[in-house]
């Protein structure tokens, strides 16, 4: 019953993001492939406190999870390798909705004691004046993560150290639980120090890994990226075939990069700028290098492997994606994928705290969240010797339900969006005046 009703949800959200995301793209004219004025963004370096730099890393951090590595997988094993060219275009097509959520984060923030705190749930309250439409959405980041996304991060993470050496869970667990709390425990300023260094690392050496594999098969990438084209256009079975094709990979995509979701702006809310189209330029890079960069590097990595002769009963990713490393890396390859996984899991456990800390305050702006610092290590803990999996599909309604509420919103808004974009975009040249 659960798996019908998540496979319903998901259904109509993934229209309603796609709708939508034309639809903002028509009216904003297409900010996402507006190139010269994302790249400008990253040049404007003059701002006090938080930069919107600082935030991209924010957000890029609570994007690639397990999931780049793991759900690519899974999805070309499932799918095919069409799955990926769908994961292109919803990229293309929600990136708008990633500029148009970081807009009105920016425009409806509030500042509590010095740092400024935003996102979905404020843009409801104050732009719709829907508080109880607001306290859901808050409500379920606070659920999502605290019990889904944050517990399954770490659940990775221990398998994956585990399986060197029958290292035990619990120790693997309080290791990480230690570690999170030594970071969260000094607030969002820590949290960005910490992903300002991870996020582009990991960036690097998986992109690096990549070329790497790529240099070794020179010949093959040409006939891949037709494969990819191909399939994503191959008319089998058409409900077993085409269309499980097309929607494994926009499903991919959507969970890839958050468009639409609302989740990235609450930490794009956390920037200085006083120029938002800076920030939602920024974020609209940050669609791209985490479904065009990190998913797809994950995608040629598989397709260059012979992934189809795998025989695995209820798979989840990890297994492929260990199979895929061992053969392109030999002997380094299972130290690699651990690495990865650490880098990539770990960050998204920083980011996924700062989102429950930001929706606990929008309950209560002087609320203590002191226990929430308790929390988290606490979740990270027991995700890391359990296993998540049994709350997973609910994990998966909230999410689509949180699409819902934000694209709901957004199209509520589109007044103030379009008026705000005008405004801002205009002075985006002169930019170094105005932050």
């Amino acid at each position: 019953m659960v798996e019908i009703i998540n496979a319903v949800l998901w259904a109509g959200a993934t229209a309603l993001i796609i709708t939508s995301g034309i639809y903002f793209s028509k009216i904003l004219k297409s900010p996402q492939f507006k190139f010269k004025k994302i790249f400008k963004s990253l040049l404007v370096s003059n701002h006090k406190g938080v930069t919107p730099i600082k935030t991209l890393f924010l957000t890029l951090a609570g994007r690639i999870g397990v999931g780049s590595i793991a759900g690519v997988a899974l999805a070309i094993y499932i799918g095919g390798p069409g799955t990926i060219f769908w994961m292109w275009v919803i990229a293309l097509v929600s990136a708008v909705l990633a500029y148009c959520e970081t807009l009105m984060a920016v425009k409806y923030k509030v500042n509590i004691n010095g740092e400024n705190i935003g996102g979905p749930f404020y843009y409801i309250k104050k732009g719709l004046n829907k508080k109880t439409l607001a306290g859901i959405y808050a409500v379920i980041i606070i659920f999502a993560y605290l019990f889904g996304f944050i517990p399954i991060q770490a659940n990775t993470i221990t398998k994956s150290i585990a399986g060197i050496d029958n290292i035990n869970y619990i120790f693997i667990g309080l290791v990480i639980a230690i570690i999170t709390y030594k970071i969260i425990k000094d607030g969002i300023k820590k949290i960005m120090k910490v992903t300002d260094k991870i996020v582009p690392i990991m960036t690097i050496l998986y992109v690096a890994m990549v070329f790497f594999v790529l240099f070794n098969h020179t010949s093959a990438f040409k006939n891949m990226i037709l494969l990819i084209i191909n399939s994503a256009f191959e008319i089998k079975p058409f409900f077993s075939g085409f269309l499980l094709t097309i929607i494994i990979g926009i499903e991919r995509g959507i969970f890839s990069n958050e468009s639409g979701l609302g989740i990235g702006a609450i930490a794009t809310s956390a920037a200085s700028t006083k120029t938002p189209t800076i920030s939602g330029y920024i974020q609209v890079l940050g669609v791209y290098i985490t479904t065009i960069v990190i998913c797809t590097a994950t995608a040629f990595m598989i397709l260059l492997f012979n992934y189809s002769s795998l025989d695995i009963a209820n798979p989840n990713g990890i297994e492929i994606t260990s199979a895929v490393f061992n053969y392109h890396f030999g002997n380094m390859g299972q130290i690699l994928l651990i690495i990865i996984i650490i880098l990539f899991a770990f960050s998204t456990i920083l980011t996924g705290h700062y989102y429950c800390e930001s929706a606990i305050k929008f309950f209560n702006e002087k609320r203590d969240v002191s226990f929430l610092k308790l929390a988290t290590p606490i979740s990270v803990f027991i995700g890391a010797v359990t296993s998540p999996t049994i709350i997973w599909n609910i994990i998966d309604i909230l999410v689509a339900i949180l699409a819902f509420i934000n694209i709901y919103s957004l199209l509520k808004l589109k007044e103030e969006i379009l008026l705000y974009h005008q405004k801002y975009d205009k002075i985006l040249l002169e930019a170094k005046k105005y932050d």
